[in-house]
């Protein structure tokens, strides 16, 4: 048998920031603690937390933003790198894997969720309307987007969160370009409300059938554009 290798100061670092993401404490989007005071707080040398902030930024996980700070961009790297297989996929394949994506989030919601989770969605939902009579396409993707991420956290099932995160990117660059000559009119907006009121019922057989939906319209305002139609 081989000898166990001792972990390395920078290696004990990574591990501790890495948990910080991990656990929330520090979420996407945050700025992290400067140098300073991670070396204050860990107890460890300028070099070995510079090299594990290094080591997390080379992995996807910060972005360092020369003369503002250290961001969290992502939690964890599997995110990362479905991210990047996502980007570098065919349309058609990300539709495919984001339909059956939702079509098991919406299942598994309309059977998990909590009442928190509904309250969430509503937020989500009343706020993806008033973008709608705004006809504010920024604060209209936001809440879009956040309402369908809230199904997939409804499902209670982390392993699905975490790939339906990944598909965050592509989720918002696809409703950006199926409403970016308007969203006055909101086609899916039934098929949005449908599924919440399915998850709230519990009735897991509707909440499939308004996710299809969904990705119907999607789907078909997708070949419109891509045939020169107007949506």
């Amino acid at each position: 048998m081989k000898q166990i290798a001792r972990v390395s100061l920078v290696d004990a670092v990574v591990d501790r920031l890495r948990g910080e993401i991990r656990s929330g404490n520090w979420h996407v989007g945050s700025k992290i603690p400067t140098e300073a005071k991670l070396v204050e707080t860990l107890g460890v040398s300028r070099p070995s937390v510079r090299e594990a902030v290094r080591s997390l930024v080379q992995l996807g996980l910060l972005e360092t933003r020369q003369g503002d700070g250290t961001y969290v961009v992502a939690e964890d790297e599997m995110t990362v790198a479905l991210q990047h297989a996502i980007e570098a996929a065919d349309e058609a394949e990300v539709l495919a894997v984001r339909r059956a994506l939702d079509v098991l989030a919406a299942r598994e919601a309309a059977l998990h969720r909590t009442d928190a989770d509904l309250a969430a969605l509503r937020v989500a939902l009343d706020a993806r309307q008033a973008a709608v009579a705004a006809d504010d396409l920024p604060a209209f993707i936001d809440h879009d987007v956040a309402f369908h991420v809230g199904v997939a956290r409804a499902s209670q099932n982390s392993l699905l969160l975490g790939l339906y995160q990944s598909f965050e990117g592509s989720l918002r660059d696809s409703v950006w370009r199926a409403n970016r000559v308007a969203i006055i009119d909101d086609p899916q907006g039934q098929f949005h409300d449908q599924l919440l009121a399915a998850i709230e019922r519990r009735d897991h057989m509707v909440a499939n059938d308004a996710a299809v939906g969904v990705l119907d319209d999607h789907e078909h305002r997708s070949r419109e554009r891509r045939d020169g139609v107007s949506p």
